[in-house]
């Protein structure tokens, strides 16, 4: 065990399309002992936004140099506590899990949900799931990794699929609830 004045402190940044933000900080005895560490940090931080202080992003480190880790987007979760204020009763909760290839063969698992403002048919919400695969699968094999994690945290995906399958029924709410990467390109 190495005693406490050998070790360093360790600056962890986000990746380039979060702007390079520092997200946080870790002490170590040696830089190799950070590498594949995942660090959790609200999207409110980084971007200075309140508003999105519900989503969590995930960053795991790839690479140390001189006291600097940078960070790969591991995924992201929107918090459980924030979704139950929409749920309501007479109303329908859509749920759509995907698993999509990017453009630069990064492979990911996307969890999305809409809530209805009204109880629809199963007829009409397996409709309403059809259209949110199939644009979550296009949107993310026309886009680079980078391009898609963006529109997906950010929420144009979600207004994406909020056009395909508004001409259905009345929307309350859609969100990506939840994204994890199962592949990295090789």
């Amino acid at each position: 065990m190495k005693e406490w004045k050998e070790k360093k402190w360790i600056e962890i940044f986000a990746p380039p399309y979060f702007g390079e933000e520092r997200v946080g900080e870790t002490v170590t005895s040696d830089e190799k002992n950070v590498l594949g560490r995942v660090i959790e940090v609200s999207l409110a931080d980084l971007t200075q936004d309140i508003s999105k202080g519900y989503i969590k992003l995930k960053f795991k480190v790839t690479s140390v140099s001189g006291g600097k880790a940078s960070t790969i987007f591991w995924g992201h979760e929107a918090m459980y506590d924030y979704f139950r204020s929409f749920v309501r009763k007479r109303l329908s909760k859509i749920q759509s899990i995907d698993t999509v290839r990017t453009k630069d063969n990064y492979v990911l698992r996307i969890s999305s949900v809409v809530l209805t403002q009204r109880k629809i048919q199963t007829s009409v919400e397996k409709l309403i799931r059809k259209d949110m695969s199939r644009v979550i699968t296009t949107k993310a094999s026309e886009r680079t990794f980078d391009q898609f994690v963006q529109e997906m945290v950010l929420g144009k995906l979600a207004m994406d699929i909020y056009k395909e399958v508004k001409k259905y029924c009345p929307i309350r709410r859609i969100e990506i609830h939840k994204s994890k990467i199962l592949a990295l390109p090789q």
